[in-house]
């Protein structure tokens, strides 16, 4: 078969399968390991008796260091090869998540969550450039179903397995699960994955990725250091907030001078690439923030294990998986400015639930508002970033695709850390009592020993309480989350906004370069 056949095929041919199983095993690790860390964040809590906003730091510090490698990743993939560098993506992963097992600490844990992050974002931008050069760019979207499977399996699969693994054996399972995965698909790899070809690649931006990686690591660092020091006073909030804010705006000033920037901030001059950003980016700061809350309510609030929590996440999933493929099939024929509203109005109305949570709210009220969060939330991404990359010229797709993903990763950072500083703002504002301390001598407040009593019900048998302290701390506990997800029920309403002016005519695709020629980038969903 020639190659030109090759790619003007609809079939995905055997070859193109057997590497298609390479990349979306290591998809699934790679996806289903953030959802499943997001249902352990109160287990963490306890076993290195940490905030939230200090455990929270786990899931950021990993989602930072996907932004970091994620552009890296492209002008490594030319210069060594992608099968050379797929294969050491997956073994820094495999690594990763054996050190994170062995963690005592929670500052060794996100120490290793680091190295996990920087293995797993090479997973889906290598997979995706390896599967798109097998496949060619007249199958992509044949393509794009067979990589949906781990984005609708994570968010079903990862709660109920992180929840069965916790409840069953210990929290180390959730890391140590991806050993034999991994060695697996390291040895799946090796055979089934073409030699590579590298050739010579463009200059790499590290003057660039030196102001803006340690940037937004520092900024957000302060951010969630403001709940443990209650105010802005303290060096440790404002020193680190206001040095990676000057490197962040320092990057922005100077990314316009090289030709090969980190971040190709010029093409925010394509205005369809500029309004699906700017609504992908509020979107995902108010969705996936408030979206790691959700399990932690059912466990604090509720006292559920991290099984059945997961469990109850399920319906959420499922909501996505009805809808995600038929917005991939709407997002061809029908201007995304006429769905995305709807697919969003969906999700406010999902929200709106969450922010009547009580200690007592029906199980059936809150299942079916993830399952309409869902639905929309099936209808939003995917077309979002599909109109985001459709107008560009093939050439620029590379680094439209880099920058899309940099932008979700950022926002989910700092949606992670903007809520779980909410979060903890609100309950370290309940009423402490009287003559109990934790071990740090600080006072222990009523949400925080309720809490606690939910996790451990053996600490009420060890100190008489009164009940009534314990009925009131959940009150007060519940409300806190509630009041976050106002916050982000509110920024979810905001991203009307920007989605109003998303396109509401048909526009051509540029994606096919005028000579022919294969685009060696593809699209990265992460």
């Amino acid at each position: 078969m020639t190659q030109q056949s090759v790619a003007t095929s609809d079939k995905l041919d055997a070859a193109v399968l057997k590497v298609a199983g390479v990349v979306v095993l290591g998809a699934i690790m790679s996806i289903l390991d953030v959802t499943v860390v997001s249902v352990a964040l109160p287990t963490f809590q306890n076993e290195f008796d940490a905030s939230y906003a200090r455990v929270a730091w786990t899931m950021t510090a990993y989602t930072l260091a996907l932004a970091t490698v994620i552009p890296l990743s492209g002008w490594a993939a030319d210069r060594f090869g992608t099968k050379r560098l797929y294969m050491v993506a997956l073994t820094l992963f495999t690594i990763g998540s054996g050190l994170c097992a062995t963690a005592d600490t929670i500052g060794e844990l996100i120490g290793y969550r680091v190295l996990q992050g920087l293995g797993g974002g090479m997973l889906m931008p290598l997979g995706m450039t390896i599967m798109t050069r097998a496949a060619g760019p007249h199958r992509i979207g044949r393509l794009m179903a067979v990589l949906g499977i781990p984005m609708l399996l994570g968010p079903i699969g990862g709660p109920i397995l992180g929840g069965w693994l916790i409840d069953t054996a210990s929290w180390h399972w959730i890391f140590l699960i991806n050993l034999p995965i991994g060695v697996i698909a390291l040895i799946y790899a090796q055979f089934a994955l073409p030699k590579d070809a590298p050739e010579p690649s463009e200059s790499f931006d590290f003057v660039g990725m030196l102001m803006l990686s340690p940037g937004l690591a520092l900024f957000l660092y302060g951010v969630s250091s403001l709940p443990e020091v209650g105010t802005f006073a303290e060096a440790k909030v404002w020193a680190p907030m206001l040095v990676g804010g000057a490197l962040v705006v320092a990057f922005v000033l100077y990314s316009f001078k090289p030709r090969h920037p980190l971040l190709d901030l010029r093409l925010f001059r394509n205005r369809s690439l500029t309004i699906a950003s700017v609504t992908m980016f509020v979107f995902i700061i108010a969705f996936m923030g408030a979206g790691l809350l959700f399990p932690s309510y059912f466990l604090q609030v509720r006292g559920e294990s991290t099984l059945t929590a997961g469990l109850l996440m399920a319906p959420q999933g499922i909501g996505a998986m009805i809808t995600m493929p038929i917005a991939g099939t709407l997002a061809d024929r029908v201007p995304i400015g006429r769905t995305v509203p709807f697919a969003l109005g969906l999700i406010v109305v999902g929200f709106f639930g969450f922010t009547q949570v009580d200690p007592q709210t029906s199980y059936w009220l809150l299942g079916g508002s993830l399952f309409v969060m869902g639905l929309g939330m099936g209808g939003t991404m995917m077309p979002i970033m599909t109109s985001a990359l459709r107008t560009l010229q093939a050439q620029e797709v590379a680094r439209g695709s880099t920058l899309v993903n940099i932008l979700q990763q950022i926002g989910g950072s700092v949606g992670a850390a903007v809520m779980s500083v909410i979060l903890t703002n609100e309950l370290n504002g309940s009423r402490p009592i009287p003559g109990l301390v934790d071990e740090s001598g600080k006072p222990v407040t009523e949400a925080g020993l309720a809490i606690a009593s939910q996790q451990r019900p053996e600490l009420l048998q060890q100190m008489p309480i009164d009940p009534s302290i314990i009925e009131r701390g959940l009150d007060f506990a519940a409300k806190a989350f509630a009041s976050t997800f106002w916050v982000a029920f509110a920024l979810v309403v905001l991203t009307f906004i920007p989605a109003a002016f998303l396109p509401r005519r048909r526009q051509p695709a540029q994606l096919d370069d005028p000579q022919g020629e294969q685009i060696k980038t593809p699209v990265v969903i992460h």
